[in-house]
């Protein structure tokens, strides 16, 4: 047996394991990587820890300190509360505050499971509050947060553009962000239709109840005693009675952007300069964030870890050619293209979207070469693919909607909704989605 089948074989293993049981896929990569490293490629130790990040790590835990910051001081309580407010009586707006408000975190550097651990039970509070379809309000959720969640300062978008760095592909941060956001967009507008947004369009509640600074504390409470955090442990920040905007979240905001603009306009290191903006801010604010390093992704930061020093096991062993030339084999180069957006979506909705993106856009590298498909809008297609599924029950994003249902729906019942919705998307998503970004500009 080759290396290349060895690889594989590793890989389908790790992600069984990791789905059946409660252990960190970055864990089971390093394992994989030692072994397979080791003892089918011949490699030393050094060779096979030269695969990971640094750069990419940086990242990740430059941006989620900084929103741990944010969160810490209510400025992503501000937000949401600003937005909520903005809808005045208007029932029918509530969803779309929610999927924007949910895409504008993960936009900015919230993991997808963090924003909706934040919003997801805000949302099903005013799902349960205002008679409005759960099913619609908790993915309404999730697919803001895929919406959002490859702009370039984003962990998807990170991961995204640096793994087409590293294979040497030619990226575009603005196609492959647009086409999730276009496709979630548009996966809201059929369930708005269809799930009773056309009626709530006539309905209007009370302007001083929908606009009353308790109203939000009460339908906070209602969606969920406490709104549950990552898997780091984190605390939510209560609630304040005022939309007062405080110097220390003004001075956030203001670091938002700053990142932003420096990290894109002026083409610095994203890491490096969200981790300056946390800590000049931790600094004006010590007592207040001693905290907000722990509540940094680390799980995050040793699935990527882990996951990104397998991908380069993986490209040594030679199993993204081995995979591309059968792919390319089958008669067309855009069959073996749809073969992968199936792959990223079953895969993905069982097991995690991070993980899966640095593993199969490198696979895709041989197609994109000799089948003549367009980079960008390839990668896009294997990305969306890859996290419109993450609405499943079995997916972090799906069971944090399940876990957040409002009172007025049965658990066995919503499952069953949410169930029914992720196939859905599995078995037409990936067609629609290749049909869409591959088809046309092969």
């Amino acid at each position: 047996m080759g290396p290349e089948w060895v690889a594989i074989i590793a890989l389908v293993a790790l992600f069984v394991i990791g789905t059946l049981l409660p252990i960190n896929m970055g864990a089971l990569a390093y394992v994989a990587a030692w072994l397979v490293g080791m003892y089918a490629l011949e490699l030393d130790e050094k060779e096979i820890l030269a695969g990971v990040s640094g750069d990419l790590i940086l990242t990740l835990i430059g941006v989620t300190y900084l929103f741990a910051i944010a969160r810490n001081n209510g400025t992503v309580d501000l937000i949401v509360r600003s937005a909520v407010r903005a809808v005045g009586g208007r029932v029918a707006l509530i969803p779309w505050v929610m999927f924007f408000v949910t895409a504008l975190l993960t936009a900015i550097g919230a993991a997808s499971p963090a924003a909706c651990a934040i919003i997801g039970p805000i949302a099903l509070g005013f799902a349960g509050r205002y008679r409005i379809s759960p099913l619609m309000m908790g993915m309404f959720v999730v697919h803001g947060a895929q919406a959002g969640g490859f702009s370039p300062i984003s962990i998807y978008g990170i991961i995204t553009n640096s793994v087409m760095e590293d294979a040497g592909l030619p990226s575009n941060e603005i196609v492959v962000f647009l086409s999730s956001l276009i496709v979630n967009f548009l996966l809201a507008v059929v369930l708005f239709a269809v799930l009773g947004g056309r009626e709530l369009v006539s309905r209007r509640i009370d302007a001083d109840e929908a606009q009353g600074p308790d109203t939000l504390t009460e339908d906070l409470h209602r969606g969920g005693a406490s709104i549950p955090a990552r898997g780091t442990g984190a605390t939510t920040a209560t609630p304040t009675q005022s939309l007062g905007v405080r110097s220390d979240q003004v001075l956030t905001l203001v670091a938002f952007v700053a990142v932003a603009v420096i990290a894109l306009a002026f083409d610095k290191n994203i890491g490096f300069v969200a981790i300056t903006a946390a800590v000049i801010l931790a600094m004006l604010s010590p007592n207040q964030h001693k905290d907000a390093v722990k509540q940094v992704a680390w799980p995050t930061v040793l699935l990527v870890a882990g996951v990104s020093t397998y991908a380069t096991i993986l490209t040594t062993a030679g199993s993204p050619e081995f995979v591309g030339t059968w792919a390319a084999g089958l008669g067309a180069a855009a069959l073996g293209a749809l073969i992968l957006c199936y792959v990223g979506g079953v895969v993905s909705a069982f097991a995690s979207s991070t993980a899966l993106l640095p593993v199969i856009i490198p696979i895709a590298v041989p197609l994109i070469a000799d089948g003549g498909i367009n980079a960008a809008l390839f990668v896009a297609a294997l990305a969306v693919s890859s996290t419109i599924v993450d609405v499943s029950p079995f997916s972090t994003n799906g069971a944090l909607m399940l876990a957040n249902r409002p009172d007025t729906i049965s658990e066995p019942v919503y499952y069953k909704q949410i169930l029914t919705y992720s196939v859905i998307v599995v078995v037409l998503g990936p067609l629609l989605v290749w049909a869409a970004l591959v088809l046309p500009h092969w």
